[in-house]
């Protein structure tokens, strides 16, 4: 599979599983959204790089 391929298949991917939470849980993603916009900037970075170091981490594993 060409890199480029992969990229576009993984980010696919992301906006399926997005997708999937806002439809299944419109009222819990809602009060999740409110609880972020009322966390620091720095608290939100800090969730943001750890979600990427998940990231990584899983991928790595699956290679």
């Amino acid at each position: 599979m060409e890199t480029g391929s992969v990229v576009l298949s993984a980010i696919g991917l992301v906006f399926v599983l997005e997708g999937l939470l806002y439809a299944l849980f419109p009222s819990g993603m809602k009060r999740t959204v409110a609880k972020l916009l009322e966390m620091p900037d720095s608290k939100v970075r800090d969730v943001g790089l750890v979600a990427v170091a998940v990231g990584v981490f899983i991928v790595w594993l699956a290679k």
